[in-house]
């Protein structure tokens, strides 16, 4: 028999708070946190909007100011979030055993405010000015380096890294590694900052950034209007643990993590599969995975991503894998609201996703205002309802062809 993995702690950096608490009700109230970046206007690039972080982040006791300042923002990002996951968990490090306490933290693009520094530096003053720190702060597995130095945890540490299916891959792989006895508890998660000139260049020049100039329309997730993403940046931490675990230390379980489903379109480099196919599959596993039939699941945090190749092919493999009940589902983006996060977009998803269980209310997919018809499901317009969910899931996929769901239900003793 597998084993129960539950969730016991969250942590997120997000456009719209740096606490889970924060995030949610921004969330439910329909809030936009994509804005105009003038520095994009100012050097005349085709998208001038994005999703950024607006608060300072509280990791001072965690690491001292010189510490801190050889931080990339994503390794930040996914410190504070782990510090947040960590103190919501309960755990008392002192008094458990390290070795059996792994970390998961992936990033889809690492580092990349430090290579654009450091490479402006070897440009203008010289190969010698390059900062010996270079390496180790734009590495995508120093965040989980960190977090293991940091908290002093010595089980299974590594990254992932599968472009914007990072954060589900890596928390999936926290599911396995508890299941298969390699630790009782595992802290899982991604962070990404790219909101950088190369970051943007990149995106808006293969033409996958919305172009539209007004941050109250840019991302409409399956709206008829949709043009492509807005770029955000952030991080989303979580705490699991064998249920076994959290029995014995008297947690608190915020849901249980029922199921995974990963696999490849082996399609396109950037173009999901026709059909969703490789989504289609990856939903189907984390269903049987969890042990749940298609109509246990109430609700879809949906990958959404607001382009038209994405938003289409999502609803089409949806329809696929729930037959008649996809029309009784409620599906939301909410990215619609917080952009799209690369890889780190999963972990704030699941966030929603486990406060959507926990609440009974479903966050809406906000400026959808054009139905169209490839995109004919309930994607919950504009304003959150309350509705009773036991159970949902969450989409991820990446360039690459990677998928990864997540599905989740409320937890049972």
């Amino acid at each position: 028999m597998k084993k129960r993995v539950v969730i016991t702690g969250m942590g997120i950096v997000s456009p719209l708070g740096n606490d889970v608490d924060t995030f949610w009700s921004n969330l439910v109230a329909g809030k936009n946190g994509i804005t105009k970046q003038d520095w994009l206007v100012d050097e005349k690039y085709n998208a001038t909007v994005a999703a950024s972080v607006k608060d300072e982040l509280d990791i001072d006791d965690m690491v001292d100011f010189k510490e801190a300042r050889r931080m990339d923002p994503f390794t930040r990002y996914a410190v504070h979030s782990s510090k947040y996951a960590i103190a919501q968990s309960g755990l008392d490090l002192e008094n458990e055993d390290p070795f059996r306490i792994g970390v998961v933290i992936g990033s889809g693009v690492g580092g990349l405010y430090t290579f654009e520094e450091q490479h402006a530096m070897l440009i203008k003053r010289g190969h010698r000015r390059v900062s010996p720190f270079f390496i180790p702060m734009m590495i995508p597995d120093i965040a989980a380096g960190y977090v293991s130095i940091i908290w002093g945890l010595k089980g299974p540490n590594f990254s992932v890294n599968s472009a914007c299916a990072t954060a589900a891959h890596a928390i999936g792989l926290g599911l396995r590694s508890i299941r298969y006895g390699d630790a009782d508890v595992m802290i899982c998660g991604a962070a990404d900052a790219a909101l950088t000139q190369m970051g943007f260049a990149g995106f808006a020049n293969m033409k996958a950034l919305t172009f539209n100039p007004d941050p109250e329309s840019a991302s409409r997730p399956f709206d008829k209007a949709r043009d492509g993403f807005v770029m955000g940046e952030g991080a989303g931490v979580f705490v699991l643990e064998s249920l076994e675990h959290a029995q014995v230390r008297g947690a608190t379980v915020l849901a249980e993590f029922a199921g995974f489903g990963m696999t490849a379109d082996a399609h396109h480099i950037t173009s999901p599969a026709p059909g969703g196919e490789g989504a289609n599959r990856a939903m189907k596993m984390a269903l049987a995975d969890g042990n749940l039939n298609p109509t246990d699941i109430a609700y879809i945090n949906a990958h959404g991503t607001s382009t038209p190749a994405n938003d289409k092919n999502e609803s089409i493999a949806i329809k696929n894998v729930f037959g008649d009940h996809a029309y009784d589902l409620a599906v939301s983006s909410t990215k619609s609201m917080t952009g799209h996060l690369l890889g780190a977009s999963g972990g704030i998803e699941l966030a929603a996703l486990v406060k959507t269980i926990q609440t009974n209310t479903i966050a809406p997919t906000i400026h959808h205002e054009n139905p169209c018809d490839e995109c004919d499901l309930n994607y919950t317009p504009n304003v959150s309802v309350k509705r009773e969910i036991k159970a949902g899931i969450s989409n991820s996929f990446g360039f690459g062809g990677h998928n990864a769901v997540l599905a989740v239900k409320e937890y049972k003793a």
